[in-house]
């Protein structure tokens, strides 16, 4: 979801399944600052949302494997907490953790957001579309994400090796 979205991975964990609008793959993020955008995802995302959040109509979509024990549950705040399972929502603490050890330490969470924002620069993807994506108003804050390859350069370079002839 984070790549699929280009999202900060705080702004998705704090997603509750009533934020979702599952049929239309978005929902609204609150992000730094505090302003909100709509984020889309694709059919990835979608797959694995439809069975994390099955039979759920509200709290936190990403939840911690365990039931927070009383004294845990009492210092949280209701919203953070599946009333149903008593599990609590997924810290970045915790999320940082889960993916270093399930990749090796080779992906942060942040890089997972670079990569889909380079990746659709890459592709073509404008700067308007891409800002609107990630939720950066400021172009120069999104200009350290969306730095091409060489690959890239060298793809664009061919691109005027049969320059259209110009006439006048």
């Amino acid at each position: 979801m984070l790549y699929e979205t280009s999202s900060r991975a705080s702004a998705i964990l704090q997603l509750n399944v009533e934020d979702l609008d599952l049929r239309n793959r978005s929902a609204v993020i609150t992000q730094k600052g505090g302003h909100q955008i709509q984020v889309a995802w694709g059919d990835g995302t979608a797959a694995i949302l439809g069975r994390l959040v099955a039979g759920r109509n509200s709290g936190p979509v990403f939840l911690t494997d365990l039931p927070a024990g009383p004294r845990r549950a009492a210092a949280t705040k209701a919203r953070d907490i599946d009333h149903d399972t008593s599990r609590t929502r997924l810290s970045y603490g915790r999320a940082r953790a889960l993916i270093e050890r399930y990749t090796g330490g080779e992906i942060t969470l942040h890089q997972l957001r670079h990569s889909s924002l380079t990746h659709l620069a890459e592709a073509g993807v404008g700067t308007t579309t891409l800002m609107a994506k990630s939720g950066h108003a400021n172009l120069r804050s999104l200009q350290r994400y969306a730095r091409p390859s060489f690959a890239a350069v060298q793809q664009a370079t061919e691109l005027l090796s049969d320059p259209p002839t110009r006439k006048g």
